[in-house]
C-alpha cells in the first residue's frame, strides 16, 4: 500500500515503561442514528476484565460474535476504519476507539446492535461525555508504554505520516487541501492527555466536502445525514453549520490518529506528525509498529508511567 524508511532499517519499538489498566466502573449507554446505514443504533460500554481490550460486541448477529480492536483484525480503511471479517464486521470504529484511548480507558466491551456505532455529530465527544459519566476504575495488570528508538515514517504520493521519539504522546497534523480548496490551509499539535482530549479533540467533527458527501449519497451511505450533523464544506465553507475551533478540520484529523493507533493494544510515547494523511496511512504505521515491538528484554529506562 505504501513505502516505508527508517532512520535505521531494524528500528524497534520498545517498552518504555507502564502503568495500571483501567476499565469504566459502570455500564454507559450511547444511542443515535448510523452514519452509514441510517439506522437507529444502541452503543453500550460495559466493563470487563484486566488483559480483555477493547472488544466489540454485535449483539444483533446469531451468536453475539466478538471482534477485538486490534490492527490484525482490520479490513477496510476506506474514508473510515472497519474492522472484523466477512458478516461479523463494525465500521467506523475510530471515534469510539479515540473516547477510549483518549480517556486511557484499556479494557471495555463494546456492544452494538449494528454493524457501527451511532453517528452522534461526528466527532467523539459524546462517548467521552458516556465514558466520564460511568467513571473509571484501576485495575492490577500493567499496560506497556512503548516508544521508538528511532523515527519511522511512512510515505505514499505526497502525503507522510512519522513517528518520532519523544517522551510524550504528541499528535501534529497538516491539512492541505489545496489553494483553492474552502477548507483552509491549517495545522494542529496537541499534547494527547485525558484532560486535552476531553477538552481540545475530542468536539471536533467528521468534514468532508459537498461534492464528497454527494458521491456518497450516490452510494447508498449517509441517506439520514443532512449538512447541520457534522462538516460538510460548500464553496463559502461550512454548510447549516459553525466551526468549533477555526482549525477544526486538522482537530479532528488528530482525532483519528488517537484512535486509529488504539489498535496498537498499547500505549504510545512518541510524536506523530501527519501530512495530508488518513486512516489507510494510520493503520500502515500501527502495523509497522506491531511488527517492531522488540521481543527482547525492556528499557533500561522501564518506569511507571
Amino acid at each position: 500500500m505504501s513505502s516505508t524508511t527508517t532512520s535505521r532499517k531494524d528500528a524497534n519499538v520498545i517498552k518504555h515503561g507502564y502503568r495500571n489498566q483501567r476499565t469504566i466502573a459502570r455500564p454507559a449507554s450511547v444511542q443515535g442514528t448510523g452514519f452509514l446505514t441510517g439506522a437507529e443504533v444502541r452503543l453500550r460500554f460495559l466493563p470487563a476484565p484486566a488483559n480483555t481490550g477493547a472488544v466489540f460486541l454485535r449483539v444483533d448477529l446469531p451468536g453475539r460474535p466478538t471482534i477485538p480492536a486490534h490492527v490484525t483484525q482490520v479490513s477496510g480503511t476506506a474514508r473510515r476504519t472497519t474492522i472484523g471479517h466477512g458478516d461479523v464486521q463494525v465500521a467506523l470504529v475510530e471515534h469510539v476507539l479515540a473516547a477510549l484511548a483518549g480517556l486511557r480507558i484499556d479494557n471495555c466491551i463494546i456492544e452494538l446492535d449494528a454493524p457501527e456505532p451511532p453517528g452522534l455529530d461526528g466527532s467523539a465527544l459524546g462517548f467521552v461525555d458516556a465514558l466520564i459519566e460511568a467513571d473509571s476504575t484501576p485495575q492490577q495488570a500493567r499496560r506497556d508504554v512503548c516508544t521508538v528508538e528511532e523515527s519511522i515514517v511512512v510515505r505514499q504520493k505526497g502525503m507522510s505520516l512519522a513517528i518520532h521519539p519523544h517522551n510524550e504522546f504528541k499528535v501534529s497534523y497538516i491539512l492541505d487541501y489545496g489553494l483553492w480548496s474552502p477548507i483552509t490551509w491549517q495545522i494542529h499539535t496537541q499534547g494527547v492527555t485525558p484532560g486535552t482530549f476531553r477538552s481540545e479533540l475530542a468536539s471536533c467533527r467528521t468534514f468532508l466536502l459537498e461534492q464528497e458527501a454527494a458521491e456518497l449519497r450516490r452510494q447508498g451511505l449517509g441517506s439520514r445525514t443532512k449538512t447541520s450533523d457534522l462538516l460538510v464544506f460548500g464553496a463559502s465553507g461550512p454548510m447549516d453549520n459553525k466551526l468549533r475551533f477555526g482549525n477544526e478540520p486538522a482537530r479532528h484529523k488528530c482525532l483519528d490518529i488517537v484512535g486509529d493507533l488504539a489498535l496498537f493494544g498499547r500505549d504510545i510515547r512518541g510524536h506523530v506528525v501527519a501530512y495530508r494523511s488518513g486512516h489507510p496511512m494510520n493503520v500502515e504505521l500501527v502495523r509497522l509498529l506491531n511488527e517492531r515491538v522488540a521481543s527482547g528484554k525492556p528499557s533500561s529506562q522501564k518506569r511507571a508511567a
